[in-house]
């Protein structure tokens, strides 16, 4: 599985959601192979509430972790 790593640091919603939906729409029918996860890191508290949101309500998983000062959400193929 490849994985496809996207360095939001710095940036603010709703910038973040943008990108991300931007994202998972590139790549929809990857992910939904399971051909591919987005793993995107992340310093703004926001968008660790909006993207999570968005992306279950399309139907991927997501896994979240706090890695120092970001956090890592890894978004991957439909359970």
């Amino acid at each position: 599985m490849e994985e496809m790593v996207f360095d939001l640091r710095g940036r603010i919603c709703p910038s973040t959601l943008l990108v991300a939906m931007k994202e998972m729409n590139d790549h929809r029918q990857q992910l939904q192979q399971g051909a591919v996860r987005l793993r995107l890191l992340l310093e703004n508290r926001d968008a660790t509430v909006t993207i999570p949101e968005m992306a279950r309500n399309m139907g991927y998983q997501i896994e979240m972790r706090k890695e120092g000062q970001h956090y890592e959400l890894v978004i991957s193929a439909p359970a």
